[in-house]
């Protein structure tokens, strides 16, 4: 079981509309976690972040790395081109 404590300096409040079997499975989830619906849905809300974050920084890398793909072919061509007029 993961429990993320977050210490957040200040806090915003927000309006939720959940889905009605969302919000009572999440009902019955914090009654048996003893963990307030808010606490949940924070840490829910970060985890998800994490997650958001890794898969953005996953597309960058990858398209950093076609981009060296692609640019090391080309060098590569050059060498090979400059070795046949030797």
């Amino acid at each position: 079981r993961y429990i993320f404590t977050i210490y957040p300096v200040e806090m915003k409040s927000i309006a939720l509309k959940l889905d009605d079997t969302i919000f009572e499975e999440t009902d019955e989830i914090t009654m048996e976690l003893n963990m307030s619906r808010n606490r949940y849905i924070n840490e829910a809300v970060a985890y998800y972040n994490r997650m958001q974050r890794k898969l953005i920084l996953e597309e960058k890398l990858k398209k950093e790395s076609e981009l060296v793909r692609d640019e090391s072919l080309m060098v590569l061509q050059e060498f090979e081109e400059s070795d046949e007029i030797d």
